[in-house]
This record gives C-alpha cells, sequence and structure tokens, in this order.
C-alpha cells in the first residue's frame, strides 16, 4: 500500500464502524501509523484547522502539507485513491460518486442510531446533526425490508397463515405510529433517536430471520425461533432505551403492542 504521509484523519472513537475502518488504513499502511485522530481527544493544533461542527456529520481528513481540510466521502477517496488510484477514479464517475455521496451521509446521519454508545451524551461527543431526510429515508427502508421478510416467514409459522406483505407492512407502521402516539410527551426531543433505535432493533430481529428462510423444519421449531429472535430484540431494546437515558415505559409499550399484533393476527386465522 502507499502511505499518504502527513494527513490526520479525525475519527469518530465512539462509533465502532469509524473505529474499524480508520484502523485498518494505519494497518494496512494506507495512513501513518500516527495518521488518525479521535475527535474527543483531538490537538488543538488539528482542532482549529477544522470545521468542528462538520466534521460531525463529515470524517475530516487534514492534509498538513497544504494546511487543507477535506471532509465526509472525498477524504475517503483520497486515502483510498493514494494506493488505488483507478478505484478513486471510477468512484468519482458523477452518477457514482452522487450514489456513494448520499450513501455516506446516509449512514453517517444515522450512525447513532444503528450502533449507539454510552459516551454520545458528552459535550464533546462527536454527534452528527439531525438530519429529516436521512432518518425518515432509514425508518422506511427498514420498514419495507422487515415487513417483506416477516412476510416470507410467517408461512414458516403455521396457524393458517400466508406470506402476506401488505398485513405486515400495516404491523410495521402500526408499531412505529403506536410508540409515537402514546410516548410522544414522554420522549419530547428523544423522539426520533428513540424511532431510529426502535427501527434498529427491527432490523437486527430481520435479519436474524433470515437464516430460518432458507430451512425446513416442524412450525414449533419456527415458533421457537421467532421467541428467540423477540427476547434478543427485547434485551436490545432495553440496552438502547438505558443508553438513551429512558425509562421502561417504551420498552414496555414495544412489547405490548407486538403480543397484541401477533394475538390479532393469529386470532383472525382461526
Amino acid at each position: 500500500m502507499k502511505t499518504l504521509k502527513n494527513h490526520t484523519l479525525i475519527y469518530d472513537n465512539e462509533c465502532p464502524m469509524c473505529n474499524i475502518y480508520s484502523k485498518g488504513f494505519t494497518k494496512c499502511g494506507m495512513l501513518d501509523e500516527n495518521g488518525r485522530e479521535a475527535f474527543t481527544e483531538m490537538s488543538a493544533v488539528n482542532k482549529s484547522m477544522i470545521d468542528f461542527v462538520r466534521a460531525k456529520n463529515e470524517i475530516a481528513l487534514i492534509d498538513h502539507n497544504k494546511n487543507e481540510v477535506v471532509y465526509g466521502l472525498d477524504s475517503l477517496l483520497l486515502i483510498i485513491g493514494n494506493s488505488f488510484p483507478l478505484m478513486e477514479k471510477m468512484a468519482r464517475i458523477l452518477p457514482l460518486y452522487w450514489f456513494f455521496k448520499k450513501l455516506y451521509s446516509f449512514v453517517s446521519y444515522n450512525r447513532k442510531q444503528i450502533i449507539p454508545s454510552a459516551g454520545d451524551k458528552t459535550d464533546q461527543a462527536c454527534i452528527p446533526d439531525f438530519n429529516f431526510k436521512y432518518r425518515i429515508t432509514y425508518i422506511v427502508l427498514v420498514v419495507v425490508f422487515s415487513a417483506y421478510i416477516l412476510s416470507v416467514f410467517s408461512g414458516k409459522l403455521g396457524f393458517n397463515l400466508s406470506h402476506n406483505f401488505l398485513r405486515e407492512l400495516t404491523v410495521c407502521i402500526g408499531q412505529i405510529l403506536w410508540q409515537v402516539v402514546f410516548l410522544k410527551k414522554y420522549l419530547k426531543e428523544k423522539i426520533w433517536d428513540y424511532l431510529g433505535n426502535m427501527m434498529t432493533v427491527s432490523l437486527m430481529g430481520t435479519l436474524l430471520l433470515i437464516p430460518a428462510l432458507f430451512t425446513h423444519f416442524t412450525p414449533v421449531f419456527y415458533i421457537t425461533y421467532f421467541g428467540v429472535v423477540v427476547l434478543i430484540m427485547f434485551l436490545e431494546h432495553l440496552r438502547r432505551c438505558k443508553l438513551l437515558k429512558l425509562s421502561y415505559l417504551p420498552t414496555i409499550s414495544w412489547i405490548l403492542f407486538r403480543m397484541t399484533a401477533l394475538a390479532f393476527i393469529i386470532w383472525l386465522t382461526l
């Protein structure tokens, strides 16, 4: 690998994804061994060079030779392009560049809802601004994906359940509306952070169901498997509410809706 010398990548050390790929750059020699610096441990010199607010939304790369800073996708392309020029040229082709830039922003603005951490509430934490467009996009994508996988999985549970995407989509949307209506006054300014985290819990559960789609067992097995997945989701929901400094109320409301919806669906099939 060709090392990009005299550059410092300012990464979010509270974000596991940022930690992994920034460490990967130094380990494989694409950056100097000291070519990355944690956002919360930034030196005064580096802090004076960057746009502090923008660096929370887009990872900053400082060029100490030119005293310049690039952000977000451009910083990653500069590092990758130094070792793989062809990859950078391809990524900068306008349609691809537009797509990757949107994808980067989508992940960056939702990263604290995808993987939250206990240190996210400190004053110096690298917390991205709230972006309504990308939060709604995340919620919609998870809802549609979860509804599709659930509609396929439900056919394995017995109870005369058939594949029904519209039914599962209604349940997923109903879960969001239920939580918003009953918890809006309690959650207040945390409503969007909570909804983002709740969607990640749903996404986790959905991903755990996928392996079972390619197996052939009795309905008892799938009912048990589904119960284990719901238990994992329940525990993860509790953990995330604790990180958001919320009480048990959102989790109680969440599981109550899940149980009510499941009981109602089964009743309709009898």
